[in-house]
């Protein structure tokens, strides 16, 4: 089993999205301000609504899906698998929480490395075998050990507030100002807003598929085996989501699992925040011819 290995081309790619991003996010607050958005809203919007994201967005996440904790004693394999991986990726012992669903799929969350969680659902434990299962929590403790959850908190904050904003103004009206220059402002503020939305959704959509590629490259090098998390991937991708489940998944949570709870088609691939599976399939073949090499 190899030791683990720091993935610099994920650490180049996140640094350079986030420049990217910041770039575009102080862009938009200087728009925001030259049209005459007050900038105590801005300082107390954006610091609250990032505080809130990165404290309890796991939280949220959790009762979402209506995970439970669950002790070593009852779940004693999940325990022994994730406190093996951990001694070989060098990380903290994460939470685990089980969630009762016949959706076989996995996801980790929380902030940082010492507030993290790892969660499988009851279907994801009765479709896979041991090795399969060992498979997808290296996954999961490789976004963990990346650092993947604070990161996609801290790019996306700014962009939730644009999409907010592109919401709200229609119901607005053009504020309290006069004339022609304040129904000019709220135009500008509208139009910038929209673009912030769209071009960091595509910015995030990208670093959100390359993360899955990168988990997926520290799971093979964690367990030394692609060719088992293949398996997993082919065993549990395409499977229906059952209609008493896809309230959970819809919308952001979908972007932390293993893999996506809805396919789409290929004009789509490029908004979505997974690879397809043969991409990912293509990409562990790679990786095992290295290791055989």
């Amino acid at each position: 089993m190899m030791r683990w290995k720091a993935d610099r081309g994920l650490e180049a790619r996140m640094l350079l999205t986030m420049i990217l991003l910041a770039v575009l996010y102080l862009a938009f607050l200087a728009v925001l301000v030259s049209q005459g958005v007050n900038n105590i809203l801005i300082i107390l919007f954006i610091g609250g609504f990032m505080l809130l994201q990165y404290y309890y967005s796991d939280k949220m996440i959790l009762s979402t899906m209506g995970a439970k904790m669950v002790s070593e004693s009852e779940a004693p394999e999940l325990h022994q698998i994730v406190s093996r991986l951990c001694a070989i990726a060098d990380l903290p012992m994460p939470k685990i929480a089980v969630v009762n669903s016949s959706m076989p799929n996995a996801f980790a969350t929380g902030r940082n490395q010492k507030n993290a969680v790892v969660a499988v659902t009851t279907g994801i434990m009765q479709k896979l075998d041991h090795s399969e299962l060992e498979a997808v929590l290296a996954h999961e403790l490789t976004h963990v050990k990346n650092r993947d959850m604070m990161v996609m908190t801290i790019a996306t904050f700014l962009s939730s507030m644009a999409q907010i904003l592109v919401r709200s103004m229609p119901f607005m009206g053009s504020g309290g100002g006069r004339g022609r220059d304040s129904g000019g402002s709220f135009i500008v503020v509208f139009v910038v807003s929209l673009a912030v939305w769209v071009l960091s959704f595509i910015l995030i959509q990208a670093l959100s598929r390359y993360r899955e590629f990168a988990a997926d490259r520290g799971a093979a090098i964690i367990t030394g085996q692609p060719s088992i998390l293949v398996s997993a991937l082919m065993k549990i991708s395409g499977f229906r989501v059952p209609t008493e489940d896809l309230r959970k998944v819809e919308g952001p949570v979908s972007a932390l699992f293993i893999v996506p709870a809805f396919s789409r088609s290929s004009i789509m691939n490029l908004f979505s925040t997974h690879p397809t599976l043969e991409a990912r399939i293509e990409a562990l073949q790679r990786i095992e011819q290295g290791l055989e090499s």
